[in-house]
């Protein structure tokens, strides 16, 4: 059972996201109101995913990702805005967030998201994905100093290729004729060679080195 918090300040909303959760078989172990707060306690619990609302009265959405992020066991970050504005998107992606879903998204839609954020997929509503590739472009054609960095194995290259060009791990999984877990394996091996902490990461890595193009 995947470990849930919900950090959202408006009670109402709050607690029917932890409800649409826990009926679809997620554990809830904690619903807060603000960002502190909110670091503060999923240090104790330990969630594997974090649903985040950007809007908090102490800190930023961002500011809170950034938090979660240092955490000794550090969760993935599901956004869970009213707003889809680019610099709300790309701050909270820098910060450390796994995927940014806008709140007109439906029950399932955003089941479906937490499901694939526990998973390590990077989730976003349609369109915003390719701002965040967009941005991380942009950011790669700007000069670099050169690194020799780990080498990865053929395998590993081949994963994270599709990684880059947005498939998620079952898709991966499909299209080489491997398991989801050996998947995962190849990923989370991936990501301690290069010293990266999650997907968004990593596709960012891969983008720089054109590894996404055919």
């Amino acid at each position: 059972m995947v470990r849930v918090m919900v950090v959202d300040d408006h009670p109402m909303w709050r607690d029917g996201v932890a409800r649409d959760l826990a009926e679809a078989g997620y554990e809830v172990v904690a619903a807060v109101g603000e960002g502190r707060q909110a670091i503060r306690v999923a240090g104790a619990v330990r969630p594997e995913v974090v649903v985040l609302d950007l809007q908090l009265p102490d800190l930023s959405g961002a500011e809170v990702a950034q938090g979660l992020s240092g955490l000794e066991s550090p969760p993935r970050v599901l956004v869970l805005s009213a707003s889809a504005e680019q610099d709300d998107v790309l701050a909270a992606v820098k910060a450390g967030a796994s995927g940014y879903l806008v709140k007109s998204a439906s029950r399932e839609e955003f089941l479906d998201a937490v499901r694939r954020t526990a998973e390590g997929d990077a989730v976003f509503t349609p369109g915003l994905a390719g701002l965040v590739l967009g941005e991380y472009r942009r950011l790669a054609a700007q000069p670099a100093q050169e690194e020799d960095g780990p080498r990865l194995t053929e395998r590993e290259t081949e994963v994270l290729r599709l990684v880059a060009k947005g498939l998620s791990y079952r898709q991966i999984a499909d299209r080489l004729v491997l398991s989801h877990r050996t998947v995962q394996n190849h990923v989370q091996n991936t990501l301690n060679k290069l010293q990266l902490h999650n997907r968004v990461e990593l596709v960012r890595y891969a983008i720089e080195r054109g590894l996404d193009e055919d």
